[in-house]
């Protein structure tokens, strides 16, 4: 697998999923269904009703011989109770740990798998940001804590899919060991492939893994120096790279519709929203707009550019791209893109713009605050450039 850089494949089907109620009754469906396989990459898990309601599937499922194959990481799992995790062993689901926490292991422990993948049959496959949380999910209930969005995806791509997840997979050769170079990508200066002409089923598999592998920010930076018409970002923690701050400034300098869509007051991470307002200063003067989503902690991480996006784990800020295994699906299909346009639209109804007037007349308590956390996210990074 040395070198690879997945390419774009045609007649793919997707299906937008917003929020949990509509994901994980979806995907329950198909676990059910299910006959031979089912994978699971994620970050976030914990204990609770969401993950027993998942349980119950997956047991369902081993009982009536599917393979499943579990893979989570160290850190984002440690409110996976130990009881549980022997349960679902016990039973004959294959549990997998990426990176344990060890205190031996300094600031190795930094690396996290923050993909988040669930694959049925070799024949569907799920991308966005979603855990299993309580949060994203209460089950029974009409509306989650958290507001995220996950793609549904059938067709050849779902074949590339399960070759990244067989990959990290491997890469954890036991169940609770990792190995650090565990990326399909070799060569660094491969670049992503050229945009498909066509605008009806195509996607790719873009990943990131740590400094080894930049293929979602490369193709992001090239969709946004490119653009038209439209840029429309939706991250939770906004510290983006100086690379991508400089794209979005240019294109809405050209005339580019920029719209940044951030989380408000609800967030897990108050100190990340904080570290990233110091950046709302330049981008407002260019014409960016600042949208802060105001019912619930905004999770999902989607980009909209002309007719391409790009929907997974990946918030596009510098920690992710040092640290972090991550996933998105690339896509140019007139479908998908229509309701990515109006989720979009939607949750711009339900936000406050941060216009330069909003801005000056934030309290102190709001500046103090920026100016600490951006001073200390500078701090942290110009440490860690340090020691490279």
């Amino acid at each position: 697998m040395a070198g690879l850089i997945f390419p774009w494949c045609a007649d793919n089907q997707f299906e937008l999923l917003i929020d949990g109620p509509a994901f994980f009754e979806d995907w329950l469906t198909r676990i059910a269904a299910a006959q031979q396989q089912i994978d699971i990459e994620l970050y976030l898990v914990s204990s609770g009703n969401s993950a027993d309601r998942v349980e119950a599937a997956l047991l369902a499922a081993v009982q009536r011989g599917v393979r499943v194959r579990c893979l989570f990481d160290g850190f984002g799992s440690r409110g996976f109770r130990q009881e549980q995790r022997r349960r679902w062993m016990q039973a004959g689901i294959e549990l997998r740990i990426y990176n344990p926490l060890r205190w031996t292991s300094g600031l190795k422990n930094l690396y996290r798998d923050h993909r988040k993948l669930l694959i049925i049959d070799q024949q569907v496959a799920y991308i966005g940001g979603a855990g299993l949380t309580d949060q994203f999910w209460q089950p029974d209930a009409q509306t989650s804590l958290w507001h995220e969005v996950m793609v549904r995806v059938q067709g050849p791509v779902v074949d590339d899919w399960q070759t990244l997840f067989d990959c990290q997979w491997d890469s954890c050769i036991e169940r609770f060991f990792w190995k650090q170079n565990n990326s399909p990508e070799q060569n660094l200066k491969q670049d992503s492939p050229p945009l498909p002409f066509a605008n009806i089923g195509k996607a790719r598999v873009a990943y990131a893994a740590s400094t080894q592998h930049r293929n979602i920010q490369k193709s992001l930076l090239r969709a946004i120096k490119g653009a038209h018409q439209t840029v429309w970002l939706a991250t939770p923690y906004f510290l983006p790279t100086w690379a991508v701050r400089r794209a979005l400034r240019k294109a809405a300098v050209r005339g580019v519709d920029v719209r940044l869509l951030l989380t408000g007051r609800h967030t897990d991470l108050p100190s990340v929203r904080w570290a990233g307002q110091r950046y709302y200063p330049a981008l407002l003067r260019k014409g960016v707009r600042i949208f802060e989503y105001q019912p619930r902690f905004l999770h999902l991480k989607m980009v909209m550019v002309d007719d391409w996006v790009s929907i997974g784990s990946c918030n596009f800020d510098h920690w992710n791209l040092r640290f972090n295994l991550e996933n998105n699906l690339e896509a140019r299909d007139t479908g998908l893109l229509e309701h990515v346009a109006h989720s979009f639209q939607a949750d711009f109804q339900y936000s406050l713009e941060i216009t330069e007037e909003v801005w000056r007349q934030r309290p102190l308590i709001q500046r103090i605050r920026q100016r600490l956390w951006g001073w200390m996210d500078r701090l942290v990074i110009n440490f860690l450039d340090k020691r490279k």
